[in-house]
């Protein structure tokens, strides 16, 4: 009798231990469970907010002239919910940033007047701290032929020959693309429609004036240390020039112009013994783009006057050589 007693005393003790073995495993596991659930959702959280972001400004001209409107936008790589933005402005003299008035959100319009200023867009947090801020930008004004009298008097063709001055073909070096296509494909009617307000003829008639003006099947040419590059109907054509002097022709209305000429240095694969260039510049100066005449007899090129075929910097668009036009 006592033998039986003693054995269930130790069965039941051994199923005791085992349930509480289980259960500590069960309590265990739950815990474990909850933390993994816990420290899952404190990831989701962090990556549903992050800690910072890059912001890229765009909508930066190439170049704008006195009085163009700047128009930048403030661009992120992440989505966030945040919307308070500061744009700052720094001019080329000053070490201090200050706050631009008047710009909210992320977008910047100012009228273009300081030449190298420099802008930047800041996003804050809802704790009014830096969340993100972008690399300041530089805006460039170039108004090319000045704003004095006496540099208007000459872009329209009024100066005396002892103005006029021999130039290095170093000042047309570059990569310049022709106008032409953007005439073609209605790119520029915004510039005939706003020639039509002051001028003489209807949209439609100067547009057939600069047809005749910029055709041209050179689409692309490349200057760069005294050698010329054509590219044409898919083919490229090199040459070295040197400078062979100017001309000043003046033309029906009275006004006047200056043509520089380079001749070919050594004879070239299919290039033009002459290349002619007219800019409405008439000294050593940096041209932003030109009308270039081009062929085998140097005084015939010189009555040439209703083709001029025009090149602007290659890494314009349609819209930077809209603005360009419209200035002048």
């Amino acid at each position: 009798m006592k033998k039986s007693l003693f054995y269930l005393s130790a069965i039941a003790l051994s199923v005791s231990l085992v349930a509480c073995q289980d259960a500590e495993e069960e309590t265990s596991n739950t815990n474990t469970s909850d933390q993994t659930a816990a420290d899952e959702e404190t990831t989701n959280e962090d990556e549903d907010s992050p800690e910072s972001a890059d912001i890229t400004i765009e909508g930066l001209g190439d170049h704008y002239h006195t009085g163009d409107t700047i128009e930048l936008t403030a661009s992120l790589n992440e989505d966030v919910d945040y919307d308070h933005w500061h744009w700052y402005i720094k001019e080329s003299d000053q070490t201090d940033w200050e706050v631009a008035s008047g710009q909210q959100g992320d977008s910047f319009s100012e009228e273009a007047s300081v030449d190298g200023l420099e802008v930047k867009a800041t996003l804050y947090n809802d704790d009014h701290e830096v969340f993100a801020e972008s690399e300041p930008v530089v805006i460039v004004i170039d108004d090319h032929h000045g704003h004095d009298e006496e540099s208007r008097q000459i872009y329209q063709g009024y100066f005396e020959d002892e103005q006029v001055q021999d130039r290095e073909l170093s000042d047309w070096e570059g990569d310049w693309q022709s106008v032409y296509p953007y005439l073609l494909d209605g790119s520029l009617d915004e510039v005939f429609e706003h020639k039509a307000e002051e001028g003489d003829m209807t949209p439609e008639e100067y547009k057939d004036y600069y047809d005749i003006g910029y055709e041209t099947d050179v689409e692309r040419i490349v200057i760069d240390n005294g050698n010329v590059t054509f590219q044409q109907d898919g083919q490229e054509y090199s040459g070295d020039y040197e400078y062979d002097g100017y001309e000043i022709l003046t033309y029906e209305k009275g006004n006047r112009g200056v043509r520089f000429i380079y001749a070919l240095s050594e004879e070239a694969e299919n290039m033009p013994q002459y290349i002619q260039f007219s800019d409405h510049i008439i000294a050593p100066e940096v041209s932003s783009h030109f009308h270039l005449y081009w062929g085998d007899n140097r005084e015939e090129l010189l009555e040439e006057v209703t083709n001029w075929p025009t090149y602007y910097p290659s890494n314009l668009d349609a819209d930077g050589i809209i603005r360009d036009q419209l200035a002048h």
